[in-house]
């Protein structure tokens, strides 16, 4: 396995090194300090299971690079660690395709958790209790029990990917008419309005989707 790290602080770096070590003990740890870094790390390494990202970062902005990684490696999940997590922050994270948000003041029992959810397929969202937290990571949710049928799970799980309907067309093989369709009948079935409140709810219910790929082999 192989995670990159991009956070310019090294104690930052150090801690998650041990920490990402009792995940996998023959974990490949790649590490970058800025925007620079991370693009000539994937592109030496264009295999890394997982990206942690914190977004503050010196020399740009954490949320133009989040974009950028979403858009130049789309099946690389981006796991955002940050300082700041208001409400405003976690959303338009998730909304740039983030499959996770994890506070920087969050315990290691937290982060691993989050690490595996994501890993896993799931998405990884702060809670406001543990309660709710222990239980949106252990539910596992199939695209049936969500009233969908297996074409828009695979809508759904490139929609979580942060992928918009014409690379959702082009990767499915649909027309965008079709594509819409599923998405409105998506948003229909989780009763919300947007991309960014699907991959909440999705977090709230604990769904875990393989990816259309897995299901086919």
């Amino acid at each position: 396995m192989k995670i990159l790290v991009i956070d310019d602080h090294p104690l930052i770096q150090e801690a998650l090194q041990h920490v990402l070590a009792a995940l996998d003990p023959t974990l490949e740890f790649m590490q970058a300090q800025d925007a620079s870094e991370a693009h000539a790390a994937l592109s030496h390494e264009p295999d890394a299971d997982l990206i942690l990202l914190d977004l503050a970062l010196p020399g740009c902005d954490g949320f133009e690079l989040l974009s950028e990684l979403r858009h130049d490696w789309p099946g690389m999940p981006v796991l955002v660690l940050s300082a700041t997590h208001d409400r405003e922050t976690v959303e338009h994270a998730l909304d740039l395709g983030a499959m996770g948000f994890i506070p920087k003041t969050a315990n290691t029992r937290v982060l691993l958790e989050a690490l595996q959810l994501v890993l896993a397929g799931g998405v990884y969202v702060p809670t406001e209790s543990a309660q709710s937290s222990v239980r949106s990571r252990s539910a596992v949710t199939r695209p049936e029990q969500l009233g969908l049928t297996l074409r828009q799970a695979d809508v759904l799980k490139l929609l979580v990917q942060g992928k918009p309907n014409k690379l959702i067309c082009r990767d499915l093989r649909l027309s965008e008419g079709t594509v819409k369709v599923h998405v409105s009948a998506i948003l229909r079935a989780l009763n919300v309005r947007n991309r960014t409140q699907v991959v909440i709810e999705l977090a709230r219910r604990g769904v875990r989707l393989e990816s259309p790929a897995a299901r086919l082999r």
